[in-house]
């Protein structure tokens, strides 16, 4: 274990000490602060929220007691062995365990603490619901609308996604109305009316109900404030050096420190060290760049799972920026719905595009020896007229001319020329692509097989909500990048959240929740929310062992 010689000069003292303020660090403060501790909350941005703010603001959480309240049955032995079949050995099955066992508790309380209730997404499927133990709705629970203007002074300082900001509509109800397949069927004057009255959705509505309920509790959140050092005595972690105001800081941690930062998917260094294959544009905050991996690291803490990520694929509208970087939109319909298809620069099929978005990159890297190269990369979202007729793409809605940043030409051999792809392979691959979309079958790449690939899909183009031929022009292209919502490596952690040394043994008051921690379900994605489920629920274990502790 290493650690800095320099003696601590406090500069305040707390019990239990969290960094981060998404939703397994907010989860960490009520558990810890329901269990009598003192709790301090540092976040380096001037916002709260994290990645978790800005995300659709679902838990996955099996077993769950809103499930009957939909109709549909779970067990704990169906959701094991389900999660076991995703982590593909990548993952200690104690710890499975421990998410299945632990993550049903932790939303009952949620609701308590917070004074919040979710409701189960009764035709919101896992991700793999065709797999054993795989279900077609009811895992993934949704937070509901907030009244942002029930922060008081902290409203302005909630963070807000780029993507759902301007919207309030439940997932239920984005689902009953046809977000994804009839955009220009929603309620605008609805939604316009909830903007104005400041009610928020989706991950601003979590991390909202959260921060309320951690301001009542008196528990103390410091803005702008960045942890970069673990203060460490006689083996155990007893505080935290920070940034302030251009100052350093200590803070004594009298019974834990949480590290709850998130991944390190906006460090290009760290990505390039650990990850399997490249990650250019990832979809959370640019904050997230490694600070508690770095500092877990520092003291010793044994690692897994640092070449995986939450993958999902990237969209870039030219000069989109936030938080003064570009914002990278991660795509979850555009390439699920008709008339669309993805290819590499052979003019290539190489995925099913209706997949889930952790899984469909995964291809994207695969690696060609002979060539040397990543033959799916660069890869292209393929559209036609049709498309733009009835969908949506991001900011362009149907009936609006084409927009300027999305590439077009008359024929598929000139937007091939135009995006360096092989002409005559687009031509044959969509040639054939217009043969399954007729028979409604993909027996290249099964796209519309899964419940969840209709999830996102048109239920009223036939005879495959998934599949549309592209045909009519001008015909269109975006390239896909590689992106992730979070990276899943980080400090390996036991049952109670404990950072675990690269010996087995826990670090004396240090914990680990969220993307900052070894992901639990390894190379997996079980369905909606199992980011923000998993996260607060070892927030949550992290918290509630913390404060337990004696007090140094």
């Amino acid at each position: 274990m290493f650690w800095s010689k320099k003696k601590a000069q406090w500069t305040s003292e707390t019990d239990v000490l969290v960094i981060g303020s998404g939703g397994a660090g907010l989860s960490a403060a009520l558990a810890a602060n329901e269990s009598g501790a003192k709790v301090t909350v540092l976040e380096k941005a001037a916002k709260v929220g994290g990645a978790t703010a800005v995300s659709g603001g679902v838990l996955w959480v099996p077993n769950n007691h809103h499930m009957p309240e939909v109709g549909v049955a779970d067990s704990r032995a169906e959701a094991l062995k389900y999660v076991l079949r995703l982590a593909d050995g990548r993952s200690d099955e104690q710890l499975i365990e421990t998410l299945v066992d632990n993550a049903p508790l932790m939303l009952q309380f949620i609701e308590r603490a917070a004074e919040m209730t979710f409701a189960a997404l009764k035709r919101y499927p896992d991700y793999h619901p065709e797999f054993e133990g795989g279900k077609p709705g009811g895992r993934s629970l949704d937070p509901g609308l907030f009244d942002s203007n029930e922060l008081g002074e902290w409203k302005s300082k909630l963070r807000r996604s780029p993507v759902f900001g301007m919207t309030a509509m439940t997932v239920t109800e984005a689902t009953d109305w046809g977000v994804f397949s009839k955009p220009m069927a929603l309620p605008f004057k609805l939604l316009g009316e909830r903007f104005q009255k400041g009610l928020i959705c989706y991950g601003g509505a979590l991390v909202g109900k959260l921060l309320k309920a951690t301001l009542a509790k008196k528990i103390d959140i410091v803005l702008s404030t960045a942890a970069s050092e673990l203060i460490v005595e006689e083996g155990r972690v007893i505080g935290v050096r920070a940034t302030q105001s251009g100052k350093e800081i200590a803070i004594k941690a009298r019974r834990g420190v949480v590290l709850a930062s998130g991944g390190f998917e906006w460090s290009k260094s760290l990505a390039a060290q650990f990850l399997a294959g490249p990650l250019t544009h990832p979809n959370s905050p640019p904050g997230n760049d490694g600070d508690g991996l770095k500092m877990a690291m520092s003291v010793g803490a044994d690692l897994a799972n640092m070449t995986e990520a939450w993958w999902c694929p990237s969209l870039v509208i030219p000069g989109e920026e936030y938080d003064g970087r570009p914002l990278n939109r991660g795509d979850f319909a555009t390439r699920s719905l008709p008339h669309t298809m993805i290819v590499n620069r052979r003019g290539v099929r190489f995925v099913n595009e209706a997949q889930n978005y952790n899984d469909l990159m995964k291809p994207f890297f695969s690696f060609d020896p002979g060539a040397y190269e990543r033959s799916n990369l660069p890869a292209w979202i393929i559209l036609d007229q049709q498309y733009l007729d009835k969908y949506a793409l991001m900011t362009h809605m149907p009936g609006r001319p084409a927009p300027d940043w999305l590439v077009s030409a008359p024929t598929l051999e000139a937007l091939a020329a135009k995006i360096e792809v092989d002409g005559a392979g687009l031509r044959a691959t969509a040639a054939r692509f217009n043969e399954l979309a007729d028979a409604g079958v993909d027996s290249d790449f099964r796209r519309g097989e899964s419940l969840y690939d209709h999830f996102y899909g048109d239920p009223d183009n036939k005879p495959n909500p998934n599949l549309g031929r592209i045909e009519k022009a001008p015909f269109y292209a975006m390239q896909v990048h590689p992106g992730a919502i979070g990276t899943k490596g980080g400090a390996k952690v036991n049952p109670n959240a404990q950072v675990l040394d690269v010996d087995g043994t826990a670090i004396a008051g240090l914990y680990a929740a969220g993307n900052v921690m070894a992901g639990v379900t390894g190379s997996g994605y079980p369905g909606a929310g199992a980011t923000i489920g998993a996260g607060m629920t070892f927030g949550f274990l992290a918290g509630r062992d913390a404060a337990k502790q004696k007090p140094v």
